[in-house]
């Protein structure tokens, strides 16, 4: 069953928290993190993204940059910026985008449940991207960020927290600049802290919903130092990291699109003849055309947009991995016409958030930066969950929620 444990949150004061809460470290890359803290001192970029603070040229895996990171820490609490609550708290933690709100809990899951899978992941993780995040945990000494965890909904839970919503004012209470609102409050009362933690320990599972590269790393640095320590005990606070968990029915997934550099040396119309031999094929115009449904594709080619349904046949609604649209657009499309096999490491393809809408698709097509674009039906929760449980691994990129989690407004400290 699964672990929520309360600590002793680091918090912003309420004047500062919208200036220092930021967007995760792996949303944004240097140049961006740059101009998103220039004049505000308060971003916790500085601390996530410390090469902000060292000359361009640095590279951003520097051991310069890890130093950074920690002494940008040490700052934000001499200053101030950053303050430890006095006992141990959950926190509630609530997104609102588009008139929806989703309320998460956040509280501290185990690195025993990560490794022996009680948490459950759905991605593979590259070490070098591990790597740098368990660099950044061991010289902080905390998890800076949150991971975006689900799980089966509990009523009760859902009617605990509903209830503090109602009956306090958050702590905080703000809108980004994406129009995002974030909405956080403070959970100390002992026997409302202790209803939750017991609730929340007859949870089966839960899962990584975003993340993956940060609760490996968080794991693995607990897991390390329990190693390292003769006198481990089993109640440091670095067997445990930070989350927040979000119940599975109130979340929802958007698409996550391809775009590909070239049509690997075949002209328009013989890549269409191709697409044909597997997929039906609809012109339609030039005005955006966003995918229907499961099994259907938008194509955007020449200034001109094509529904793709694929043909009966050429994929398994009986497979967790085959059912799911990057699989099929993969098999059919990138990897047996286009040449393209692994995902992962190939420059000929790229990624696009449906968060960013099917226009950027079509501007960075026109402009000439690639030859096409592939817009995909999102995936569904219990299509992550089904893969999850039956522990199979989704293709690269196949999920992107949205809104993303700030961070700043809690931090976990692993001592």
């Amino acid at each position: 069953m699964a672990i929520l444990k309360p600590f002793k949150g680091l918090r912003p004061p309420k004047e500062i928290a919208r200036q220092l809460a930021s967007r995760p470290y792996d949303v944004l890359n240097s140049r961006e993190a740059r101009t998103e803290a220039e004049g505000n001192p308060y971003s916790l970029l500085h601390i996530i993204k410390p090469e902000i603070d060292l000359p361009e040229s640095i590279d951003e895996h520097a051991e310069e940059v890890y130093s950074k990171a920690s002494e940008n820490l040490a700052m934000f609490r001499n200053n101030g910026w950053l303050v430890q609550d006095e006992k141990d708290c959950l926190y509630i933690y609530a997104q609102t985008m588009n008139g929806k709100t989703q309320y998460g809990l956040v509280g501290c899951a185990g690195v025993e449940d990560y490794m022996n899978g009680i948490i459950k992941k759905h991605e593979l993780t590259r070490k070098d991207k591990e790597e740098d995040r368990m660099k950044h945990v061991r010289v902080t000494n905390a998890n800076m960020e949150p991971v975006f965890f689900t799980y089966p909904a509990v009523a009760e839970i859902d009617a605990i927290v509903a209830d503090i919503v109602r009956n306090n004012e958050p702590e905080y209470d703000f809108t980004a600049d994406d129009g995002f609102g974030h909405h956080f409050w403070v959970v100390s009362d002992k026997n409302t802290v202790n209803r939750l933690t017991g609730l929340f320990s007859q949870v089966p599972f839960t899962y990584v919903a975003d993340g993956h590269h940060r609760t490996a790393a968080a794991a693995l640095v607990g897991n390390e130092k329990k190693k390292n320590n003769p006198d481990h005990k089993g109640t440091e606070e670095y067997n445990y990291f930070l989350a927040v968990h979000f119940p599975s029915d109130q979340l929802t997934i958007i698409d996550y699109n391809r775009l590909v550099k070239d049509l690997n040396n075949l002209s328009e119309e013989e890549f269409l003849g191709k697409l044909g031999k597997v997929f039906e094929i609809k012109e339609m115009g030039d005005e955006i055309y966003k995918p229907a449904r499961l099994h259907n594709f938008s194509l955007y080619l020449n200034n001109q947009w094509y529904s793709l349904t694929a043909l009966p046949g050429t994929f398994d609604d009986n497979d967790p991995i085959g059912v799911l649209d990057v699989t099929v657009l993969s098999k059919l499309v990138l990897d047996e016409i286009l040449g393209i096999t692994d995902l992962r490491t190939s420059k000929r393809v790229d990624f696009v958030g449906g968060i960013r809408g099917l226009g950027e698709l079509k501007r960075r097509v026109d402009s000439g930066e690639m030859a096409a674009a592939f817009a995909l039906y999102p995936v569904s929760l219990q299509q992550l969950i089904d893969i999850a449980d039956s522990g199979n691994i989704m293709p690269p990129k196949t999920t992107w929620f949205e809104p993303k989690l700030r961070s700043g407004l809690v931090v976990h400290l692993l001592d």
